[in-house]
């Protein structure tokens, strides 16, 4: 009676369910169990509180305000579940654990409190580790929980024994099993504290399975206060001055908005440092919408120009890394000046030394920039050259998308699917991306105007995130923002990954409308007539391109067959009504299975979108 891993089934998971909602603790067989039971008791000890191990943990996460559960049960975390809900914390049962993973990231951007992710022991944990990679690689806090074997077996070969704490510490912040369960509520205090304090990430839980359904007496316990906020640092004055020196002196500044200036929820201050600085601001993916995409100091449509040619950068939350081509020439000036505002120490320096490194908290630095400025009565023009530049290669790309976004010819592009779809969207809606193109240009195409409202495959740049981010969106609107609606875009081969989520989707009633924006392959595929002729060359594997997926795949009866509604749509107008018809309706998810042209690609580009590092 376990989930299905490896070579054991899941046998019985009804009668199992069944058993539980009657079930009462029993003496598990662990050292001096059985001792401790036959051993006579006084009057005050039998009539004393006991509680569980699964109850102690469901305590100690709501007592640290976690709002949201996700994972997949079996022995020996059944009960956790079931002591979350009790305890008031909504539990979403996922299809995969990297789905179930990725949705308690995602939580923790949006909420700035950790979603958890509960899974089973050995191969369930192994499946969490790419949800751990991602949010360590994304700064967003998570926890995960991972069932383990029972004590008095480990080393003997116990069913999916695995070094899960050891394997974890690869992939998080804090690894830990409680040595008891008095310390359970501890450990799960310092592991929040770990994944929201300092730069966030992941942490791992591990709770053998013994633990789960003993008992010990309530007042043994050591319980823990909820953890507060995150302290709030300040860059050194010194440095803050340098800073706001090196921006009033700049002849073609450029500010870069990242995930981390949304996670810190700075939007306000730095639309007030825009605003008042006449600042040029470039976002980065998922640094949308802190100041909106519409704003008129946005140099988005002209990315690779402002990159090149700025000559003193402004990082707000954001990484040198590959997605900002790691601040080298010949995609920077080679003597940029770069102005570093990071919450991490070690990640000032990275790839090239700062002329400025601010050190602290995202809002805060910022609110220090505008005191300096404001103290300089600085304001960059309007009117310089570099705005004249900036704004006529705006207009150039701009033009160019437009002609894309217009051609009539069927199967439509890229361009024309977000023409279309950016013009029925609602301004206010979470929007989930994922793919190869189908993220590029959805990015360029459909503009954010609130912050946290975009998330895609981030800095790992991990396919498949796209259902279980939807998820945890769709169950966060739910909470805060009823009427928010969630539309996850992303490609037919990104949506392979966890297309059984749609499952999950319908279970738990989340109105969430997925598009996939259909090319028959990776990258690019192949027409229905094409793959006929080139079945008959011969064997599959053999011909068969590598990029290429099935040829007009009906993806949206996936949908249809759980009960929500699908969609196949091959016109502009089609396409139009479909989503028309899914925003209004509020309380059913929808799948849009948009068909393309197979070879339809990006615009042509300045340079190709993976810088090769020429360190």
């Amino acid at each position: 009676m376990c989930q299905s891993h490896g070579t054991v089934s899941l046998i019985g998971r009804t009668e199992r369910t069944l058993e539980l909602s009657c079930w009462r603790p029993s003496i598990r067989e662990v050292p001096g169990a059985k001792v401790a039971a036959m051993a006579p008791q006084s009057a005050a000890q039998q009539d004393e509180e006991r509680v569980s191990g699964a109850q102690l943990i469901a305590e100690a996460l709501k007592k640290q305000n976690i709002e949201y559960m996700f994972g997949i049960v079996g022995i020996p975390v059944i009960e956790i579940a079931m002591a979350a809900q009790a305890n008031g914390i909504k539990y979403v049962g996922m299809r995969n654990e990297q789905a179930a993973s990725y949705a308690a990231s995602a939580v923790g951007y949006l909420t700035g409190r950790p979603g958890v992710c509960l899974v089973v022991s050995g191969p369930g944990l192994v499946h969490a580790l790419a949800g751990m990679a991602n949010a360590n690689m994304n700064c967003w806090p998570l926890i995960v929980i991972g069932g383990s074997s029972d004590r008095n077996q480990e080393t003997m070969g116990a069913f999916q024994e695995f070094p899960q704490v050891e394997a974890c510490r690869l992939y998080s912040k804090f690894s830990a099993r409680p040595s008891s369960l008095e310390v359970i509520p501890a450990v799960i205090e310092k592991a929040v504290r770990s994944s929201i304090y300092g730069r966030p990430g992941a942490c791992y839980i591990d709770i053998p399975g013994d633990f789960v359904n003993m008992q010990v007496n309530k007042s043994s316990v050591k319980y823990v206060d909820c953890c507060p906020v995150p302290p709030v640092s300040i860059a050194e004055e010194s440095a803050v001055s340098k800073a706001a020196s090196f921006i009033a002196q700049s002849r073609k500044p450029l500010l870069i908005i990242g995930k981390g200036a949304a996670y810190a929820r700075a939007e306000n201050s730095i639309r007030k440092l825009v605003d008042q600085c006449g600042l040029p601001f470039l976002p980065t993916p998922m640094g949308k919408g802190v100041v909106p995409d519409n704003h008129p100091y946005c140099v988005a449509a002209a990315r690779s120009r402002a990159l090149q040619h700025a000559d003193v950068i402004i990082l707000l939350g954001a990484r040198l890394n590959w997605i900002l081509h790691f601040g080298l020439p010949p995609r920077y000036q080679p003597d940029v000046k770069i102005i570093q505002v990071d919450i991490c120490a070690e990640e000032l320096g990275n790839n090239v030394r700062p002329a400025a490194a601010l050190l602290g908290d995202i809002k805060a630095v910022t609110d220090q920039l505008l005191d300096h400025l404001d103290q300089k009565l600085w304001k960059y023009p309007s009117n310089t050259e570099w705005w004249k530049e900036l704004r006529a290669k705006i207009k150039s790309n701009e033009e160019t998308s437009k002609a894309l976004s217009l051609q009539k010819q069927l199967p439509m592009n890229y361009y024309t699917v977000f023409h279309h779809v950016r013009d029925v969207l609602p301004n206010d809606c979470i929007l989930v991306s994922e793919g190869a193109n189908t993220m590029d240009i959805g990015r360029t195409m459909i503009p954010n105007y609130h912050p946290r409202h975009r998330l895609d495959a981030g800095t790992f740049g991990t396919m498949g995130v796209g259902l279980g981010f939807a998820i945890a969106a769709a169950m966060v609107a739910k909470d805060y923002h009823p009427q928010q609606q969630v539309v996850c875009i992303e490609g037919d081969s990104a949506f392979g990954f966890s297309g059984m989520e749609v499952e999950t989707i319908c279970r738990y009633n989340l109105p969430i409308i997925i598009i996939i924006v259909n090319n028959n392959g990776i990258y690019s595929g192949m027409d229905a007539d094409s793959w006929k002729e080139m079945l008959k060359v011969g064997e599959p594997s053999s011909w068969v391109p590598p990029v290429s997926l099935l040829p007009n795949a009906h993806y949206e009866k996936v949908m249809s067959s759980f009960g929500g509604k699908g969609y196949f749509v091959q016109t502009p107008e089609e396409l139009q009504a479909a989503l028309r018809t899914s925003l209004e309706e509020k309380h059913m998810p929808s799948l849009i299975n948009v068909m393309i042209d197979p070879r339809s690609d990006r615009k042509q580009q300045d340079f190709h979108w993976l810088t090769r590092s020429n360190l």
